[in-house]
């Protein structure tokens, strides 16, 4: 048998009526790229777990990682103790190695009503229904939801691997036991986002109450070039949660930033004024000018303050880059 992930890039996954394995594993298909695992006991379980990747078809060690767990629960070498959805998310364009087809995927999410009508607006819409009816599904005890959704950044890092909070919804505040966590997935750093944007962690976040995070790997590479992304820890960790561990760290190793600016795209004139091709993390000096839009100009007025996600070639209205400062996650 070929690898979901194979059998998802032919066109020959879809919605399937769910079945039993040997060792009481429940399984369906629950769409294109979307399958769910339920232990044999789901009243036992300890969590419930979302691993979405794929949402840009460039990055494809998450995508590779993903299939392995995939295929260890379809051969019973990982048996589960949590429910589990897998997502891969932007199918059509894993298959043409590019980012997007039409529009950029996560930007697509928490846009109910006003969805648009591109393949990646209708792909958001319908991953989002299948989040809800995850969560909802559960029954029993209430157990602890996480949605982890990764990623690969296009930029190198001065932080290899690091990790997006989503903005909490009013009367939140930022999950800091889960945040303990990431550091045994190998995660080094945590942004806490002080606006909200439509990301899927988000979507997740706001609209199913889990703790949510996207997660940023490495650098963005083609299908069998990722030897460089070591996603080791990420794996043990990952295949320890479905199995129904969730160690709690003594201390935790991961640095918190707080995204200070966000550099919104206005207008065609925009320019960013440092080197679009800076790794993220990079330090940005007290009063360097980063970019300027007509009358309006950026400026760097923080202390200690870094630069991530620079890409001036975004589209008019969505996100040029981020300013960051260290902080706490209290």
């Amino acid at each position: 048998m070929n690898s979901f992930l194979a059998e998802t890039l032919a066109g020959r996954t879809a919605i399937a009526l769910p079945y039993c394995q040997a060792n009481g594993t429940h399984v369906q298909v629950l769409d294109e790229g979307v399958i769910r695992f339920e232990p044999r006991e789901p009243d036992a379980r300890g969590l419930d777990l979302v691993v979405s990747c794929g949402v840009h078809g460039n990055e494809t060690a998450p995508v590779e990682l993903v299939d392995r767990l995939i295929s260890a629960l379809l051969c019973g070498t990982l048996r589960p103790r949590a429910r589990v959805l897998f997502v891969i998310g932007n199918i059509e364009a894993l298959r043409r190695g590019v980012r997007f087809v039409a529009e950029d995927m996560n930007r697509q999410f928490c846009r109910v009503p006003d969805v648009g009508d591109g393949p990646e607006a209708r792909r958001a819409a319908m991953l989002e229904m299948q989040l809800v009816r995850f969560f909802a599904q559960a029954g029993g005890e209430p157990v602890p939801r996480i949605h982890y959704d990764l990623h690969t950044a296009i930029h190198g890092s001065l932080i290899e691997k690091f990790a997006i909070h989503p903005q909490p919804a009013p009367g939140k505040e930022f999950d800091r036991a889960e945040i303990a966590r990431l550091g045994l997935a190998g995660v080094s750093a945590v942004l806490l986002q002080s606006a909200a944007a439509p990301t899927f962690s988000l979507f997740s976040s706001r609209y199913c109450q889990a703790s949510a995070f996207t997660v940023e790997l490495g650098r963005a590479m083609p299908f069998g070039q990722n030897q460089g992304v070591d996603l080791e820890a990420l794996e043990d960790y990952l295949g320890a949660l479905i199995e129904g561990e969730r160690p709690s760290p003594a201390s935790s190793d991961v640095v918190a930033y707080r995204v200070s600016r966000e550099i919104i795209k206005q207008s065609p004139a925009f320019r960013l004024l440092i080197d679009d091709q800076a790794d993220n993390f990079t330090p940005l000096p007290h009063g360097t000018p980063i970019a300027e839009d007509g009358e309006t100009r950026w400026v760097v007025d923080e202390h200690d303050a870094r630069i991530v996600f620079p890409n001036p070639d975004v589209a008019v209205g969505q996100r040029a880059g981020l300013i960051v400062v260290p902080t706490t996650p209290g």
